[in-house]
């Protein structure tokens, strides 16, 4: 495995939204890539799917904190995450596909089950059934709790 990289994160400013949207269709590639549609079909599809997602989180999730994860001084992806009694949430974690598979996702996970293990909280993500990321939360002690149809509440608990 690579060197851990220089990871870090920043709120999410109103600036970020543009940002945000390029992440979300990073994480529909491959998807979209199975239809016939041509490129601005994609774009609109993607921009009113991340218009009802974001509305989804900000209903579900009123108290999440919004991170920009910054890979050096480079924005590579979104962290959103919500502090409950008795658990953390990762309400979503996705990178920019030039950043995946170099360690990002598991020194951000790291750094957020010894923030779970600190408090004695469990820690909690929805994953798509097909999601690659699967593997890495199965990898970092993640254990499926509940199965919702096309996808899994996984949940990491301190020792």
């Amino acid at each position: 495995m690579p060197d851990a990289p220089a990871i870090s994160l920043r709120p999410v400013t109103a600036e970020d939204a543009g940002f945000l949207l390029v992440v979300y269709a990073g994480t529909r590639l491959e998807e979209l890539a199975l239809t016939n549609w041509n490129d601005e079909q994609k774009a609109q599809f993607c921009a009113m799917q991340f218009q009802a997602q974001d509305s989804h989180y900000r209903l579900h999730y009123p108290g999440m904190q919004q991170f920009v994860i910054l890979d050096g001084d480079t924005a590579a992806g979104r962290l959103y995450v919500d502090h409950w009694p008795n658990e953390i949430r990762v309400v979503d974690i996705a990178l920019l596909p030039g950043h995946r598979g170099r360690g990002i996702g598991t020194h951000l996970l790291g750094g957020l089950r010894e923030q779970a293990a600190a408090v004695r909280k469990k820690l909690s993500i929805h994953v798509e059934n097909f999601n690659p990321a699967k593997r890495l939360y199965e990898r970092l002690g993640f254990q499926r709790v509940q199965d919702e149809g096309v996808h899994q509440l996984m949940e990491w608990t301190p020792a």
